[in-house]
This record gives C-alpha cells, structure tokens and sequence, in this order.
C-alpha cells in the first residue's frame, strides 16, 4: 500500500497525486499540515515539506522526487509514461518542471495559498493572521506573465513540453488549480492557456482535486466546471 502524506492545496501534493492517478495508482491519503511540524513527519521528512509518498518499504519526499521514482519504477517501459524516453524531450519536461514547482511557485502559488488559505488555520505562533495584500497583488501581476508563458507552450505545441501529456502539464495545471481555487486566475487573458488547462482539467485524474475544498472558504465559481 503506497501512502501519499500530503496537504490538500499544497500545489506539488496535487502533481503528485495527478500523476499517481495518470499512472493507475491510488495511494491512501494522509492529509498533513505542514506549519504543524509534527515530530513523525519531520522524521520523514526534515524539511517538513509536503508530499512525502510512502512506497515500496522507501520514504520519498519531495514533488520532483517523487516523479522521478515513479518514472523509474512504473513509468520505465509503460503505456503511461510521463517522463518521454528522448533525452532532449526529457531536458525540455524538466526544464518545464522546475519551472513550475519554483519559479511559478515562488511568485505566484506559494503567496495566494499561505496568504489566503494556510494563514487562516495557522496560530499567530505559527506566522497566522490577516493576509498580506502586497503579496497577494504581487501574485495577481506575476499570474499574467506565467498564463502568457503557459498560452505561448500550448500555441505552438500540442501538450506544454511536445506531442504528449507529461509531467509538464500536470506540474502546471496542479498550481493553477490552487490559484483557480481562489479566483486569481485571469482567464479571459489568454485563450490558448484557457483552453489547454480546460483539456487538462477534463482527465479523470483531475476529479479528485476539483472535489477538494478549504474548510469555509467556497471555490471560485467555475472550478470545478469543465466548460468554463
């Protein structure tokens, strides 16, 4: 039995849990909150970071792990490989990786999710409390630019990174589906993004994450709509 410790709008607990599901997996979810720093988690897990998946007798933690060994261990030789077997197709879906589970991370996810989501459960010892506006608009503006990146991939491309579905797209489509949750998505700026996202959005792995909700906080009103 695989275990996924996970935080439901962690955005890299999201990819995992997409590619997992495009893989035929279903891991049993242990929800996890990461600013509770739990002694047997950061046992797991120093860096007290979610996702941490549990698999076949090891503790992996970390997003790009994670991807890594499913690749090596389920994706090597199968029909639902997420990692292309072309060496230069590879550089472009990691390159594309990174780029999402940082860069896209650090300006935009990562400030909407703490600064409207975490903040509100997070006691004032654990850096709770009202949001920070000029992080929340630093990310409304930083959003235009990575939904332009993202409308530019998909314009000349089939999928983000070449002719098939890859780690890419779901590394992308998981942190827009945390800031889609929240309304700051800009939709109506870009089509080619929209309308890649909405391909995405319509696999069967994604039914889980629209499923999710933040205790009192109601989603955007067009999340979970596959036609928006």
């Amino acid at each position: 039995m695989a275990i996924l410790y996970h935080y439901s709008f962690c955005p890299d607990s999201r990819f995992v849990r997409l590619v997992m599901s495009e893989m035929g997996l279903e891991p049993q979810l242990e929800e996890e909150k990461p600013w509770e720093r739990r002694s047997d988690f950061l046992r797991m897990n120093p860096a007290g970071t979610t996702p941490v998946l549990v698999i076949d007798g090891l503790v992996i933690p970390g997003a790009s792990v994670i991807a890594e060994h499913l690749d090596e261990s389920r994706g090597l030789g199968g029909a639902r490989r997420l990692l292309p077997a072309d060496m230069a197709a590879r550089v472009e879906v990691r390159r594309l990786v990174d780029w999402f589970l940082r860069k896209l991370n650090d300006e935009v996810t990562a400030y909407l999710v703490i600064e409207k989501i975490h903040k509100r459960f997070m006691s004032p010892a654990e850096g709770g409390g009202p949001p920070d506006m000029s992080a929340i608009r630093a990310a409304r503006t930083n959003v235009r630019y990575h939904l332009r990146y993202i409308g530019y991939l998909a314009a000349t491309r089939n999928w983000l990174a070449g002719d098939d579905l890859t780690y890419a797209d779901l590394a992308a489509a998981a942190h827009l589906s945390c800031v889609d949750y929240l309304g700051d998505v800009p939709w109506d700026e870009n089509e080619a993004a929209k309308q890649w996202y909405a391909r995405v959005k319509s696999r069967p792995s994604f039914r889980a994450l629209l499923a999710d909700r933040a205790p009192g906080m109601t989603p955007a009103r067009h999340y979970a709509d596959l036609d928006f």
